[in-house]
């Protein structure tokens, strides 16, 4: 028996990738503001960090 025919047997198992979706949009969404918004004097120095002793 394929797998596919033990999804298709569990109810409501449809929403499942739907959930997924939603939830890797909302975070990637969210790193993106956070990224475009930080500040980029401390992202810099931050970067400098293992270059210093």
């Amino acid at each position: 028996m394929k797998f596919i025919n033990y999804l298709k047997s569990i109810a409501g198992v449809e929403i499942f990738p739907l959930i997924g979706l939603v939830i890797f949009v909302v975070f990637f969404t969210a790193v993106a503001v956070w990224v475009i918004g930080a500040d980029k004097k401390r992202m810099q120095d931050n970067g400098n960090l293992p270059l210093q002793s």
